[in-house]
């Protein structure tokens, strides 16, 4: 008898893996599998929503089906429906929520009217249905999301405020100079920034959201509000059940929970004290668990390496890409490019002779053979660090 695989939650972790196995696949969301990754592409008009439709499996994924409780006893999951579905190995890949801030304003998960998240299709879609040229818009948050957000906001002709609470935008990725760059780039598209800022309230009449409050008492126009903040693990369904939670779903190598017949993978799994929040890493803990749901000997996960890419599309294109650690530690070697003619920007940072870290932005040409050398860990050859920067073979 073949061996019953379920996978709950459809997106990037659990479509990958019902590429490469029969499984039963429970998604919640109405829409067929797609790339969370051009969301923003889709807000800002660039491409329709069926454009970023995955290539669906062998076996149609359930759509439209949440499930509710993890019955390990029983070896079944329950759906919102009432239905029961046996397995037995289960893969829990439900991703993550998009973290509400505790704002004056804010009751519970309900959102007041004009006040948005932005992790799903239903979302953007939301946002395309009230954006029009004109529309004062506030993101909260400036990391890679609300960057995201407010470039697309721009490009539908909205005034858009981007505000920060840190000191720099997209501080997660970037470093102080390459943060000033795209600051400088999205001034340029219209956005207005505020950085060391916190939001700490809304202003709503008749239920709708008309303004947004700053800790130092100012108050910013809104007629939409995007809560870009962040995201959390979808851990509710895995913690019920009894498996150990930490910050994500607890896995092994072989991304298996404290129950032997149930794997986590994606946004909600926290391997070796980490839970990554990005595509790639997502892809190659699915692929990792294929293999060892196929019986390959051998099969572990031992972490990802993620390279973070964005490109700021508009009139005046953008691209970026930042990987490790760019901040430097004592000792270390740095080496900085800046042409500001261009808006480009590139920095590299080597310990032990191993490449850390570093960021680029406005010219990529490099990223190829640098996401190279860091990816091998290996020493580096006996050749200037400047080499590193000005290499432009393999940019893809």
């Amino acid at each position: 008898m073949s061996t019953r695989i379920v996978v709950v939650g459809g997106g990037t972790a659990g479509l990958r893996l019902a590429q490469r196995l029969p499984v039963t696949l429970l998604g919640e969301e109405p829409h067929v599998p797609y790339n969370r990754v051009l969301l923003a592409d889709v807000l800002a008009g660039r491409y329709a929503p069926e454009v970023i439709a995955l290539p669906e499996p062998r076996e149609p994924v359930r759509r439209g089906t949440r499930v509710v409780r993890i019955d390990r006893a029983a070896r079944a999951v329950e759906c919102a429906d009432g239905s029961l579905v046996g397995y037995d190995r289960l893969v829990l890949a439900t991703g993550s929520n998009p973290v509400l801030p505790p704002l004056r304003g804010l009751r519970g998960p309900e959102l007041p009217e004009g006040v948005h998240s932005f992790r799903t299709l239903d979302d953007c879609l939301a946002l395309r249905a009230v954006v029009r040229p004109g529309v004062r818009a506030v993101v909260v948050g400036g990391g890679l999301l609300g960057v995201s957000a407010a470039r697309a906001l721009a490009a539908l002709g909205a005034e858009v405020v981007l505000t920060q609470q840190g000191e720099d935008l997209m501080e997660r990725h970037l470093d102080p100079h390459a943060s000033a760059l795209l600051r400088e780039h999205l001034d340029g598209l219209g956005v207005e920034t505020h950085t060391e800022c916190r939001v700490s309230g809304l202003r709503q009449r008749d239920g709708a959201v008309t303004a947004v409050e700053l800790a130092d008492g100012f108050v910013l126009d809104a007629q939409v509000v995007i809560l870009a903040c962040g995201v959390r693990p979808r851990v509710a369904l895995a913690r019920e059940a009894g498996l150990d939670v930490r910050t994500g779903v607890v896995v092994d190598d072989e991304l298996r929970t404290s129950d032997p017949c149930i794997h986590a993978v994606g946004d909600c799994a926290e391997h070796a004290g980490r839970v990554y929040g990005l595509a790639g890493p997502a892809l190659e803990q699915a692929d990792v668990l294929a293999d060892v749901l196929a019986g390959s000997a051998g099969s572990r996960y031992t972490g990802t390496r993620a390279l973070t890419r964005l490109t700021l599309g508009g009139a005046r294109p953008l691209d970026l890409a930042a990987f490790g650690e760019a901040t430097p530690r004592p000792g270390d070697d740095v080496v900085q490019l800046t042409d500001a003619t261009r808006g480009a920007y590139r920095k590299v940072v080597v310990r032990d002779n191993r490449l850390v870290g570093g960021v680029l932005l406005g010219d990529l040409a490099a990223v190829g053979a640098l996401a190279r050398a860091w990816e091998g860990d290996e020493a580096l050859p006996e050749a200037p660090l400047l080499h590193l920067l000005t290499h432009d073979g393999g940019s893809s």
